[in-house]
C-alpha cells in the first residue's frame, strides 16, 4: 500500500463548499449526473491552474489598469475575451458590470482603509472571467484571476450577482500574498474566514451599514427562489443560513466545542470557518461602528503583520488580533478578547497548529476502485466504487489500474477551494491534491464518480 499527502501551501480558493454540491447529488437523485458533471468542471478548473504558473508571494504579478474583467462566453478558455477594463464605458452584459463593481469596490476598500495597493501590495492588475462554462455553479480565485459561473439556472444564480462573492475571492488572493496561510485544518478555515470578513465589510460599505445594521449574510441572493436560503454562511449566527429540502442544513459550527474533525475538504476549512467568523461579527458589534473601520482594521493588521505564520491556528490568529488591537491604540482590546472567548477560543502564542489528521483508510478490496473527492469551493464531497466485475467501465479501469504506480506520484499541498481525492485502486491507496493527478487518474477518477 501506498500513501501520498499533501503538506505544503496551496492555492485554488472555491467560493461553493463541495459538500454542499454532494448534498444536491444525494438529495435529488435522478439529477445527480448533472451535479457530477458540475463537479467535474471545477476539476477542469483546477488541473488548468496547476498546469499553468501561478502568482506566488513575493513574485512580480502584470501590471497594468487596476482591473479587467473577461468573458469566457460559456466556454472553458481562460482567461478569455476582454469585455471591459478599469476606466472603460459601462457594459451591456450584466455579469460584467457585476464583476467590475466588486473589484473596483473590492480594491478600493483595501487601498482607502487599510493602504494595500491591490492584492499583492504593488499595483497588481486583477483578472477576471465571467461566464465561465455551462451552467457551472462556483467561484475562485486560480492563483492568477478570479473565475465566475452564471450558475444552474434552479438552485444557483449568477455567482457575480452577490457583490460580496467578488471580494470573498480577492481577498483569497490578498492572504496568499500575505500570511499564506496552509489550506488544510484550522489555518485553512482562517484562509476562508477572512475571506468572509473582508467581503462582509465590503457589502457593508457599500450599503453605509454600521455593524450592527448589517445581516451578516454571505452569498444572499446567491439561491434562486424556491431554495430554502438566506445565503451560503451567516457569520452572526453560523449554521442557520439554509434549510432546504435538496441543500440539507447549514453544518457550520458557532463555537470550537462544536469543530468538525474531519478529512473532508481538507480538514472542514468551509465548515469550521464559522467558528472564527462569528468572533469577528462580535467583535464588529463590541468595537462598533463600521465592521471595516473597526474589527476590519484589527484583522488585516492581523493578518498583514508578523504574528501569524502560514500554520497559524485558531488561538494563534485570535493573539495576532489582540495584539493587533493593542497597537492600533483606539481599539477595545477587551472586545476582541472577549469576541475569541464566546468561540471558545483562547489567544495563545504558538503559532503552528497541530499537523492535519491523516485521511481515513479507505476499506480495501482486491476487485473494485473507489474514489473520494471532498473539498471545492462548496466543501462538497463525492464518493463512489466501481466493482471490476460485470460494470461496463470495468474494462478500461483494469488497463488504468494496471499501469497507475501511486508510489511514483508525488503529492503537494492542498489548495483553497480545489479537490482533494483518496483512491482505492484494487488496495492500493493514496490521498493526493486535485493539481497532482496524472492522466490516468484523472480518469479513473471521472470513470468513478460520474455515474454509469
Amino acid at each position: 500500500m501506498s500513501r501520498n499527502s499533501a503538506h505544503s501551501p496551496s492555492r485554488r480558493h472555491c467560493f461553493v463548499p463541495p459538500y454542499l454540491l454532494q448534498q444536491l447529488a444525494l438529495a435529488v437523485p435522478e439529477e445527480a449526473e448533472r451535479w457530477h458533471r458540475l463537479l467535474a468542471m471545477d476539476d477542469d478548473v483546477r488541473l488548468r491552474r496547476a498546469q499553468a504558473p501561478g502568482v506566488r508571494r513575493g513574485v512580480a504579478a502584470a501590471r497594468g489598469p487596476a482591473w479587467v474583467v473577461h468573458t469566457a462566453g460559456n466556454g472553458s478558455d481562460l482567461p478569455g475575451e476582454g469585455a471591459r477594463a478599469a476606466g472603460d464605458p459601462p457594459s451591456d452584459d450584466v455579469a460584467v458590470e457585476e464583476a467590475a463593481l466588486g473589484i473596483s469596490g473590492s480594491l478600493a476598500l483595501f487601498s482607502e482603509v487599510y493602504g494595500r495597493d491591490s492584492y499583492d501590495g504593488a499595483g497588481a492588475t486583477v483578472s477576471a472571467t465571467v461566464h465561465y462554462g455551462q451552467d457551472y455553479v462556483n467561484a475562485l480565485w486560480d492563483g492568477t484571476q478570479l473565475v465566475f459561473g452564471d450558475g444552474d439556472g434552479r438552485v444557483f444564480d449568477r455567482f457575480t450577482k452577490p457583490v460580496d462573492v467578488l471580494a470573498h475571492e480577492l481577498t483569497h488572493a490578498v492572504t496568499e500574498h500575505t500570511a499564506g496561510f496552509v489550506y488544510q485544518g484550522q489555518s485553512g478555515a482562517l484562509h476562508e474566514s477572512v475571506s468572509d470578513v473582508f467581503a462582509s465589510c465590503l457589502k457593508q460599505r457599500l450599503l453605509g451599514q454600521t455593524a450592527l445594521a448589517a445581516d451578516w449574510l454571505i452569498g444572499e441572493g446567491l439561491f434562486l427562489p424556491g431554495v430554502q436560503a438566506r445565503g451560503l454562511r451567516d457569520m452572526a449566527n453560523p449554521g442557520t443560513a439554509y434549510d432546504d429540502p435538496a441543500l440539507g442544513r447549514d453544518p457550520q459550527p458557532a463555537h470550537l466545542d462544536d469543530y468538525v474533525d474531519t478529512t473532508d475538504d481538507n480538514g472542514g476549512v468551509h465548515l469550521n470557518s464559522g467558528i472564527p467568523n462569528r468572533a469577528f461579527h462580535l467583535a464588529a458589534l463590541a468595537i462598533g461602528g463600521s465592521s471595516w473601520e473597526g474589527a476590519g482594521r484589527v484583522w488585516f493588521a492581523a493578518l498583514t503583520g508578523d504574528q501569524v505564520t502560514a500554520r497559524s491556528d485558531f488561538a494563534a490568529f485570535a493573539a495576532a488580533t489582540v495584539a493587533a488591537a493593542a497597537s492600533l491604540g483606539d481599539v477595545d482590546v477587551a472586545a476582541v478578547e472577549e469576541a475569541w472567548a464566546r468561540v471558545g477560543v483562547t489567544p495563545a502564542s504558538s503559532p503552528v497548529a497541530p499537523a492535519a489528521a491523516p485521511a481515513a483508510d479507505l476499506l480495501a478490496a482486491a476487485d473494485r476502485v473507489v474514489v473520494r473527492r471532498t473539498g471545492g469551493f462548496a466543501g462538497h464531497t463525492s464518493e463512489a466504487r466501481v466493482d471490476l466485475g460485470a460494470d461496463p467501465r470495468a474494462g478500461e479501469l483494469r488497463d488504468l489500474v494496471e499501469r497507475i504506480d501511486l508510489r511514483r506520484v508525488t503529492g503537494s499541498a492542498p489548495q483553497p477551494d480545489r479537490f482533494v481525492y483518496d483512491f482505492d485502486l484494487c488496495g492500493d491507496q493514496a490521498t493526493l491534491c486535485e493539481q497532482d493527478l496524472t492522466d490516468d487518474l484523472r480518469r479513473v477518477a471521472d470513470l468513478v464518480l460520474r455515474p454509469s
